[in-house]
């Protein structure tokens, strides 16, 4: 990158964008945000107020923020850092190609394992690298933004994205590179599972998984999971310090051990939600398919079982076909899940 290259994009100016951008952006850098109409107004008006669970306010004003739904806003961005949701990455995608300069990279900051193919394909695979965010941001509305839960972001390894890791560190979101990519988006899917239920459950994630009883549907979804990857020769790898194989033991705990020895998977603000359930929230259409769906897909290539997957993202669709939460107790999904 060059010395004019401190230029980033974001595409997509959602929780995960308006975040980890608008911390860019705070701490100096110079940020082209691309949103929808409805974010651009909001931005414009109110500009943008970060929080986090464990650390200091952020902001950026309304006068200093550089935002625009017309794609042409990131045309001379070096680094464009993708934040759709992922039913929407390669019509995104699409939309992105024309405007890239012919030296951007472009590294996808999404949840689910496909993303980074789809931006291939439709970008070339010489521009595109994973990034990996473990964090979850909800928004309150007026550009206020918090950032619940903890984690350091990864970023594939490559010359632009150690400097990008450095920008970031730099703006307090700690970050690293991986050459393991793959391994790091499975192990972030094996968490990711969980956003299901905290749409079926309808609280927060502390008291969620303060219940062995939805831990136990949780890891019933995990070992299914695990289950289709070895058979794949898929290895996920640990985000946090909990190995994988140990998630499914370690969520059927009882309840007193479970609080004392999984402290690391409990760091997050007693408020926190999932995206998805945020999602469901502000009535759109969630990743239920890129996450549930992608371990039921892989078992399905296996030929190993995954039912209880299958079930929760019937019942996550019925969720969203109706609008509103089925407010499940842990008992009551259990039984439902057949776990």
């Amino acid at each position: 990158m060059t010395d004019e290259a401190d230029t980033i994009g974001v595409f997509g100016a959602g929780a995960i964008g308006c975040y980890v951008g608008g911390m860019l952006a705070a701490s100096g850098l110079t940020v082209h945000f691309l949103g929808r109409e409805s974010a651009v107004e909001t931005l414009q008006q109110h500009g943008l107020t970060l929080t986090r669970f464990d650390g200091p306010q952020a902001g950026v004003p309304s006068s200093k923020l550089k935002i625009s739904s017309d794609p042409a806003v990131i045309s001379k961005c070096d680094l464009i850092l993708f934040c759709v949701k992922s039913q929407s990455t390669p019509e995104a995608a699409v939309d992105l190609a024309p405007h890239l300069k012919s030296s951007a990279k472009v590294i996808s900051l999404q949840n689910g394992v496909g993303n980074v193919k789809a931006l291939e394909d439709a970008l070339g695979a010489e521009r595109v690298f994973a990034g990996m965010v473990p964090f979850n941001v909800l928004s309150s509305g007026e550009g206020r933004f918090h950032r619940a839960t903890a984690g350091n972001i990864l970023l594939a390894d490559d010359p632009a994205t150690r400097q990008l890791a450095q920008f970031l560190t730099a703006a307090g979101l700690t970050a690293e590179t991986s050459s393991d990519m793959d391994a790091v988006l499975w192990g972030k899917l094996l968490l990711n599972l969980n956003n299901a239920l905290n749409v079926l459950s309808d609280v927060p994630l502390v008291r969620q998984l303060s219940d062995r009883d939805y831990r136990t549907v949780l890891a019933a979804m995990v070992k299914e999971a695990l289950v289709a990857t070895s058979k794949a020769g898929i290895r996920p790898a640990a985000i946090g310090r909990v190995q994988p194989w140990l998630i499914p033991h370690i969520l059927r705990l009882p309840d007193w051990l479970f609080m004392r020895v999984a402290q690391s998977m409990l760091a997050m603000d007693d408020k926190a939600r999932s995206s998805m359930w945020d999602d469901l929230q502000k009535n759109r259409q969630p990743e239920i398919d890129y996450l549930n769906g992608a371990i039921v897909r892989l078992a399905e290539e296996m030929g190993t079982p995954a039912p209880v997957n299958r079930k929760v993202i019937e019942l996550v669709k019925d969720a969203f076909g109706n609008g509103r939460s089925p407010a499940l107790s842990g008992a009551a999904l259990r039984q439902m899940a057949a776990v």
